[in-house]
Formats: C-alpha cells, structure tokens, sequence
C-alpha cells in the first residue's frame, strides 16, 4: 500500500497530455491512490514521443504517469459512463484538462458532479477564465507561451520571437494546480465541505512571466517600461570561456568585489558603474560585457577553482547530454534505472525532495492502456458478467498485463 502525506487521498485523473498527468503523478507519488481514466485509444502524450519498445508507450507518457492505475472507458455508453459515476462517488478528487463545455455536455460540470459526491474537490485546468472573452477556445502550451508574453521576451533579447523548448506553460500550471488541491484538502478537513477549483493556464502563466517583467509598469503612473533589463540582456546567460561555458551569479557587493579581483580587475570596485547594487543593476550591460571577455581567457575548470576560491557562485554549463554525468546528481542517484513489465529498464528522476517522514517506495510503473480496467471495476462492485459485456460493448477494454 502507497504511503506519505497523502496517504488515503483517492483521486479520479481525466487529464492528458501534460499539465494534468503531471499535477496527479506528483500527488501520486506523495501517496494518493490516482485512477487514471482513459479513452480506448488513451491518453495522446502515449504517442507524442518518439518511438518506444511497445506501442502508445511514448517516453512522454513513461516520466507522468507513474504510480497510476488506468482505466478506458467509453463515457457516451451507459456502462462506461455508470462507471465512472461510482468512481466518482469513491474519489476525494477529480482533476480534469478539457474545455469546460466539454464537460458540460458529458454531464460532468461541477453541479452534475456534485449530486454524486457533495465533498469532491473539483478541479479544472483549462486555457482561460471562464469571466473572460477567451473563455472555451482551445489552448496548448504553445500557445499560452506566446499569449502570456514568454515567447515576446526572445525578441527583446534580440532573437526572433520563440517558446522555451519545454513545455513550460503546461509543468508551471500543473504545480499550481497540485498547491490548489492541497489547500482545497487542507480547507475540506476543516470545514467538511468540497469545492469546485478552476485554474486557467492563460492568467497562471501570465502572472509567472510578468511577476519580473511587469517592471516600471508596476508603478501607477507608470516609472518607464516593461522588461528587467538585466535578464532580457543577451549576455545575461552562460558566459564562454575557452573551452565551454560556465554560468555565475555575483550579486551582492561581496560576490562582485571578489569577481573584479578574480579576473584582475579590481579597479572595478571603485568604478561608479559598480560600486554597489543599485549601480550594477544600472550598468548591467557593461558589466556583462566585461565579464565576457575576461572569461575567455581560461578553461572552465580553471574558472570553476578560481571561483570556488573566492566563494563566488558559479556552475559547469550542463546540456541534457551531460547532465547524466553530473557528479553531484550521481552523488545522490538522482537517475535510476527501474524495470518497466513491458519497456524493459527505463531511466527515471527521483524524487528531489526528502522528507523526515517516510515516503512511499512502491514504484508503479506507468500502465499501459486500460491495465486497470478489470480490477477497478471489480472494486466498485461491477460484476464479472458485466465487466465482460462492457469489453463485449466497448464500453471499456482489458488492458491487462499477460503473464
């Protein structure tokens, strides 16, 4: 039996893709027990990457799904929709990622929900508030990147306009929506009552881009632009030296003084343009040029000491070729090798956070489609004969793993 923090907690996941997979693995892996409904063909992200040993076992789908027990069902037959009713009434949460008229016309809004299970917590992530003009048009993170200004930021660092190539919107989203339903459970102890939660991925990540870049606009009238200069710099980031890169950070007066000796300019110290925080910031531009061309000079690893000696932050750049190497990731066997039933050995991330408390350590593989099915519909009293005459219908499948 799973154990943590969340230990108890039973959560139906009619989410895909990404932003929602991700918010219920990590509830997942904290202890809640997480049936992950799914349509006959299954969740899309089993297909979105690359190839893999067996079909619609995409590497995608493999890092959000662990920890999952999935369940197909067709929910425009009775059956299939019947059964998701008595899941439903067993769950302490449902998650969802569609359109909210999607919903709506499944008879899953909130009020439908409700007349099952009155103390559900609700929870939605959809592209845009419901109050608003861009209420139920489709959103990707692609999109929502661009929308909320991410992509805009490219441009005034003098590239061309472009998204982070992760899927940034939908991963900061589904945290939210994982703080979201923790608060929900933590008010539901105290009060007794459930709650309908929407998380709209348009204003949560707009509210993330624009937190720094909202800038002299944040002041009413406003004091000048919008944009922090200092990380819209193209120099801002990793600063080559001879042989690679390295990325620092040397911030406080103490961390920047200790820079001006390190590269043999400790004049530096008493130049107006960076005799303190204020005045670097100002002067961030000819900072970062400076910086640039002292680094040039000598390898990484002989920056890496000279830094480390003068207790200036810095790191080795990783790319996600070498980030595998990483000593200190090895150090504590952040990648780990488990044995998947049907993909043989697969890498997988640990979890980074430790608790004083035990955590579960019954790693379920991610299910292949409808692996589940039989099982759960045993559990919430759905006979033998039944559950044969829905694989009959397809109504739902028999995904299980053969021995």
């Amino acid at each position: 039996m799973a154990i943590g923090p969340l230990q108890g907690i039973n959560i139906v996941d009619l989410t895909s893709v990404v932003v929602g997979p991700l918010c219920t693995q990590i509830l997942a892996d904290h202890g809640a027990e997480v049936i992950k409904v799914e349509a006959l063909k299954g969740d899309l992200a089993r297909n979105l990457n690359g190839k893999s040993p067996t079909p619609a076992m995409g590497a995608k789908f493999l890092h959000l799904n662990r920890n999952k027990r999935s369940i197909t069902l067709d929910l425009k037959k009775p059956a299939g929709f019947e059964a998701l009713k008595k899941i439903i009434a067993r769950s302490d949460v449902m998650v969802w990622n569609v359109r909210p008229a999607a919903m709506a016309r499944l008879k899953l809004a909130y009020e439908d929900v409700k007349t099952i299970n009155p103390n559900i917590i609700y929870c939605g992530l959809f592209g845009f508030g419901e109050d608003g003009r861009y209420r139920g048009k489709p959103a990707f993170d692609g999109i929502i990147q661009a929308a909320a200004g991410m992509s805009g930021l490219f441009e005034r660092a003098g590239d061309r306009p472009r998204n982070v190539p992760l899927v940034a919107a939908d991963k900061v989203v589904g945290l939210i929506a994982v703080q979201m339903i923790c608060m929900a459970l933590i008010q539901r102890a105290r009060t007794g009552e459930g709650c309908s939660i929407e998380i709209p991925m348009f204003e949560n990540f707009t509210k993330f881009v624009m937190e720094e870049h909202m800038y002299l606009q944040t002041f009413q009238p406003p004091l000048g632009g919008t944009g922090d200069p200092r990380l819209l710099d193209p120099r801002a980031g990793p600063i080559a030296t001879k042989d690679g890169y390295i990325c620092i950070t040397a911030t406080t007066d103490k961390q920047a003084f200790a820079l001006y000796d390190a590269i043999g300019r400790p004049e530096l110290k008493t130049d107006p343009r960076f005799i303190n925080v204020s005045a670097r910031f100002a002067s961030a531009g000819e900072g970062y040029k400076i910086r640039a061309e002292a680094f040039k000079a000598k390898t990484t690893d002989e920056w890496l000491a000279i830094l480390e000696r003068n207790d200036i932050p810095a790191m080795r750049m990783n790319t996600p070729d070498t980030i595998f190497d990483d000593p200190h990731l090895k150090d504590i066997g952040f990648f780990q090798v488990k044995e998947h039933p049907t993909e043989g050995p697969i890498r997988q991330m640990r979890l980074p956070n430790k608790w004083s408390t035990k955590l579960r350590d019954d790693w379920q593989p991610a299910p292949k489609i409808g692996q589940h099915s039989v099982d759960i519909l045993r559990e919430i009293g759905v006979p033998q004969s039944d559950i044969d005459a829905m694989i009959q219908d397809g109504a739902t499948s028999d995904g299980r793993l053969k021995r």
